[in-house]
């Protein structure tokens, strides 16, 4: 079975199950700003487990773009991957842990489906601890449906309850899915926990039914939830009998590529293969997303340039010294564009930026081999620092692979560990400067975040007054003490442009208009002329929000009920967020 094929077969069943397809969102998460990238199916829709009103009801499905980078090292192994698709099914209170349980064992086992045999698969559920107890709901749903004792195990929270990266937000026990590949047991008390290799986890179903607050306590949620998540690699890899994730068409064609421009095998040199085989592939989905994250030193930019710079390394260690990564990225690109149309949209956007940072990264590796040796003459023993080790990581994004290869060469030690720390500061420094950059929705929905939100409304009616329609909000990150909203201009702001901006925003919310919305198809409120930025997160049926004659915006919301209660609007700063985009801060007093 190839990617289409299963894509298609999913959306299908769940539809048939009454559910609504809807798209996927963006890589960048909207409703939590303590990660850089969309890491789960779940992220996009956090208001609406939390009880919000989604425009397409209350069970859903999709398949989500998703990168996790927190395993970036370990790319290059037959099963890590940065960029993956996570096919999902949504009950926003609909239904729970029942039809949830049996929608799935339907899909894995029927032979309209998967067809998988009922004895190669293996079952987990939560044991239970002080803070929810056992799951012997989900273990006697199973055991309803025929599964055997010895294939079902109760695992602790570190296996079977799940929560956002962040830990804070909604939450729940949950059953997961393995798939038994044959191996044999690594000990007699080898069981889905491990990491042999034994079982594979296919499908994971969530239970949310608590929220985890700042302080570590758990309370129920208002509507019981369910979030699944099946990844897509992943399972083409079981249901073709496939020894890596690598193996699928998925990256057939530039796998060949690298064969042909390499002249080397494959077989013998996976590693460099699949690194520049995952990385290229994440690179262009971050490129081509409509938030327009390039290359750069801090948060989602650096994550960016650090896939891309590993890649090159990786393409000059097989001999490949010409340019070929348009060649390589428009691969992908056909590859995916009938799926994610804005591959095809922003495609010259991927191909200049590819461009650019091959360019730049090929002096980079000239001018770090000079600092490296200019830095070893200097040396007082035999062990290169770990402050040396990231200063050429981050002045120069020299990767400290290459840097331990050239102390090798010159019988050096490298502090390994000394780097690690100086890179776990400058992560940390990272996520806090870019928590929530180009992020459209909310860290929470306090009284004062929901007021900066309808604040943007009004910014982007003002911006789009005073210089046209040809203003585009390009990101946009809400705290309960500021707003942040990058748009697209050629010029900084004079001081006399940033008092016309404040002053126009102020008599808007003078004007004591009351907020509404709609729920309409999406192509009505494009004929209506709503403006929606980032066409591709919405679904069929979408929000509207109408604040009189000012503004009208496709949005998932909340708001003010009345532009009145927002208070005095002041900028605070304005300055380059990147090329030919300005940012605004701004605060209500």
């Amino acid at each position: 079975m190839e990617a289409k094929e299963l894509r298609e077969k999913y959306l299908k069943f769940f539809e048939s199950k009454g559910h609504k397809i809807i798209t996927s969102s963006s890589i960048v998460p909207e409703n939590d700003p303590t990660v850089l990238f969309t890491t789960a199916g779940m992220h996009p829709l956090v208001p609406y487990l939390l009880g919000e009103h989604h425009p397409s009801g209350n069970k859903l499905t999709d398949v989500q773009k998703c990168i996790r980078t927190s395993d970036i090292d370990e790319v290059g192994d037959a099963s890590h991957l940065t960029f993956f698709e996570m096919l999902g099914n949504w009950s926003l209170g609909a239904y729970f842990k029942e039809d949830a349980i049996k929608y799935s064992y339907e899909f894995l086992t029927s032979k309209e489906y998967l067809n998988i045999p009922k004895e190669k698969l293996y079952f987990t559920v939560f044991a239970g601890d002080n803070d929810a107890p056992r799951d012997e709901e989900s273990y006697n749903i199973w055991r309803s449906l025929g599964v055997d004792e010895d294939h079902l195990f109760y695992l602790p929270k570190e296996n079977n309850f799940w929560i956002l990266g962040s830990g804070i937000g909604p939450c729940g026990p949950d059953t997961e899915m393995f798939y038994d590949t044959g191996k044999p047991k690594c000990n007699p008390n080898c069981n889905p926990a491990c990491s042999c290799g034994k079982y594979l986890e296919i499908w994971n179903d969530v239970f949310m039914e608590f929220y985890k607050d700042e302080e570590g306590h758990l309370s129920k949620l208002k509507q019981q939830n369910v979030d699944t998540g099946m990844g897509l690699e992943r399972t083409i890899t079981v249901l073709n009998g496939y020894e890596s994730v690598y193996d699928s068409e998925i990256f057939a064609g530039v796998k060949a590529k690298l064969e042909e421009l390499s002249h080397l095998k494959y077989a013998d040199n996976k590693a460099s293969f699949r690194i520049i085989m995952d990385h290229l592939r994440t690179s262009i989905f971050i490129l081509a997303d409509d938030h327009s994250i390039t290359p750069s030193n801090i948060g989602a930019g650096y994550v960016l340039r650090r896939l891309l710079r590993r890649m090159i390394r990786h393409l000059k260690k097989l001999g490949i010294t010409e340019y070929v990564l348009e060649d390589l990225a428009n691969i992908y690109i056909l590859e995916y564009q009938d799926v994610y149309e804005e591959l095809k949209r922003n495609k010259e956007v991927v191909f200049r930026e590819l461009e650019k940072e091959y360019n730049k990264f090929s002096k980079t590796l000239k001018d770090g081999e000079k600092l490296f040796y200019k830095t070893i003459k200097h040396l007082d023993g035999d062990t290169l620092s770990g402050i040396d080790a990231f200063k050429l990581f981050d002045t120069f994004g020299f990767p400290i692979e290459m840097t331990v290869e050239l102390a090798k060469e010159n019988n050096l030690e490298v502090d390994i560990k000394g780097f690690e720390e100086a890179f776990k500061v400058h992560q940390e420094k990272s996520r806090t400067i870019d928590a929530g950059s180009f992020k459209g929705g909310l860290a929470d929905t306090s009284e004062t975040s929901v007021k900066y939100h309808t604040l943007a409304h009004l910014l982007l009616a003002t911006l789009q007054e005073i210089y046209g329609k040809d203003i585009y909000q390009k990101g946009c990150n809400i705290t309960s003490e500021r707003i942040r909203f990058d748009f697209n201009l050629d010029h900084k702001l004079t001081d006399e442009e940033k008092i016309r901006i404040e002053n126009r925003v102020n008599e808007m919310i003078q004007t004591n208009t009351p907020v509404t919305f709609e729920e309409i198809p999406y192509e009505k409120a494009k004929e209506e002329g709503a403006h929606g930025t980032f066409a591709n997160k919405y679904g069929e049926i979408v929000k509207v929000y109408t604040i009189g004659n000012l503004s009208k915006e496709i949005c998932g919301g909340p708001h003010v009920s009345n532009t009145g209660v927002l208070g005095h609007f002041k900028i605070i700063k304005e300055e380059s967020s990147s090329a030919g985009v300005r940012r605004i801060k701004g605060i209500l007093e």
